[in-house]
């Protein structure tokens, strides 16, 4: 489980200093996917690198799992599986390569990063890719290489920030299914995403992040709801009081 409470994070720029999150707090349970929905610019993948300790929050703490990110940054990293926003992966190394470098990083066994990248090749659909030198892929394969490079050590814990981005319909659906079944084996997910249909389709919670805040949080269901909209695409423009998200 993934608790944050009462994030704040500023930077100082030419222009003055720039708050980007202000008060963002929510719980993401185990057996539970929870999407940050918001459009460009809300304060999604800021939140979302201060919860992988990529970045130290100016106020309020995280925890995973019981464990304090201030306090041992380390150990909680041990808890997480993450797909930043950048995908980068090795060029010169194949897919297979590139998932038993992160394997022996979190310090596994040679015979559990075989076992690990059998389960994680078959969950992904990656046989045809494993042992493809990644320079030329395409951004699914990518993806999908980065994906099974950030669960190598079998994390309960995942973030994936706006997984889909970029791929193709096919590889989508796939990538669905995919999380649906980390759900299933009790795992806590958090996917941030500013695309209406995917967060309706996947996630059980809900937390509206819009100008670095949260607006609003629940099911779906839930905000409509809260809202009085029949979608949640209007929902979502009604409870951050914008037109905006109808265009991020």
């Amino acid at each position: 489980m993934i608790v944050a409470d009462n994030l704040h994070k500023a930077f100082n720029t030419r222009t003055g200093r720039i708050q980007a999150v202000a008060d963002v707090g929510f719980r993401a349970e185990d057996g539970r996917i929870t999407g940050l929905l918001g459009p460009n610019g809300a304060g999604k993948t800021t939140t979302m690198r201060m919860l992988y300790t990529l970045m130290t929050p100016d106020e309020g703490c995280i925890t995973v799992d019981g464990i304090d990110a201030a306090r041992d940054p380390v150990e909680v990293r041990r808890h997480l599986g993450v797909l930043p926003d950048a995908r980068g992966v090795y060029k010169r190394l194949t897919a297979r390569e590139n998932i038993a470098y992160f394997g022996e990083l979190h310090g596994l066994s040679a015979s559990r990063i075989r076992e690990r990248i059998e389960v994680l090749s078959h969950a992904l659909d990656m046989a045809d890719i494993l042992d493809r030198q990644t320079d030329g892929f395409s951004q699914g394969q990518r993806t999908k290489t980065a994906i099974a490079r950030a669960l190598v050590h079998d994390p309960r814990n995942v973030i994936l920030d706006e997984p889909t981005n970029g791929l193709d319909v096919m590889t989508t659906r796939a990538l669905r299914r995919f999380l649906l079944g980390l759900r299933e084996e009790g795992r806590c997910v958090i996917l941030s995403s500013h695309i209406m249909q995917e967060v309706g389709a996947l996630c059980d919670h809900i937390v509206i992040i819009a100008k670095g805040t949260v607006m609003a949080a629940g099911s779906a269901d839930e905000l409509r709801a809260q809202s009085g909209e029949p979608n949640l695409e209007d929902a979502f423009v009604k409870l951050i009081g914008s037109e905006e998200g109808l265009h991020a």
